[in-house]
């Protein structure tokens, strides 16, 4: 498809058309990628649920960058951006397209910063780990937007309000990252024990979802002055930041529900929203 006649397509559709929600997933470990589980099986129904997309772009916790990028290339590598696990995590491969044309148009609708079109990233685990069990026949142009890792909550919430034209495109956004993510206070005895969390990890997801259900974007945006856990929930906002692409993109007359709301090992949850 050139970039003419995708922006003919984008073009010739309307709100009343479609309207495709925004998810912000907790991915959680890697090994949900291969793994059939509660939250996988999750993310297999949402895919059969929400309407089908004519592309996927996913702003990962896992692609930091200086500046923001746009994945442009026709065929993005599967990154196996982790160490420690099984032989056969490695193995898979997400041979989905990308799409250099909606590349261009992402990047054009971004006023507030310039936007580099990257070819040397791909997919990273943020990405193929859900998207794979969504969409397992790899036949959707998948894309990553970068996060700008030297700007602060509220920068990436404005910048998402400017994607907003892509939810009536056929286009699906998703945040893929987890909002309370420690890795280093992980009980390991008990990541096998269902719904387990510290008091301070259950207080924050408490907190988080209330924020996000009335609405209070700037509260979120605002995340270190919620509680004094907050700095145990997200020592490093890097998987926090993706939740924010999300709630910029929300309107008015989004309907909002949660899904996958468990915590693991103590101190990471795997809480996700669906908007619209």
């Amino acid at each position: 498809m050139s970039l003419h006649n995708f922006k003919n397509w984008t073009d010739s559709l309307t709100e009343e058309d479609i309207k495709l929600p925004v998810l912000f997933i907790g991915h959680g470990s890697p090994m949900n990628g291969i793994e059939d589980n509660e939250f996988s099986q999750t993310w297999a129904k949402m895919g059969k649920e929400v309407t089908r997309p004519k592309a996927v772009i996913v702003v990962s916790a896992h692609w930091l960058t200086r500046g923001t990028h746009v994945t442009a290339m026709e065929e993005p590598k599967t990154i196996h951006d982790f160490g420690g696990f099984p032989q056969a995590l490695f193995d898979v491969e997400y041979p989905a397209k990308g799409s250099p044309e909606l590349a261009k148009e992402t990047a054009s609708l971004i006023t507030s910063t310039d936007v580099g079109l990257d070819h040397d990233w791909g997919l990273d685990h943020g990405t193929w780990t859900v998207v794979r069990h969504m969409y397992p026949d790899a036949d959707i142009p998948v894309l990553q937007l970068s996060i700008d890792y030297g700007k602060p909550a509220e920068y990436h919430y404005n910048l998402a309000k400017q994607l907003s034209a892509l939810r009536k495109k056929g286009v699906l956004i998703i945040g893929s990252g987890n909002m309370v993510h420690n890795l280093r206070m992980i009980d390991w005895r008990k990541l096998n024990e269902p719904n387990y969390g510290f008091d301070w990890a259950i207080e924050m997801n408490d907190i988080f979802k209330q924020k996000i259900q009335g609405g209070d974007h700037k509260a979120l945006m605002e995340y270190e002055k919620l509680s004094k856990s907050a700095k145990l929930a997200i020592p490093t906002p890097d998987h926090y930041y993706p939740l924010m692409y999300i709630l910029g993109l929300q309107d008015n007359k989004d309907e909002l529900s949660f899904f996958n709301d468990k915590l693991v090992g103590g101190s990471l949850n795997m809480t996700s929203v669906k908007i619209g």
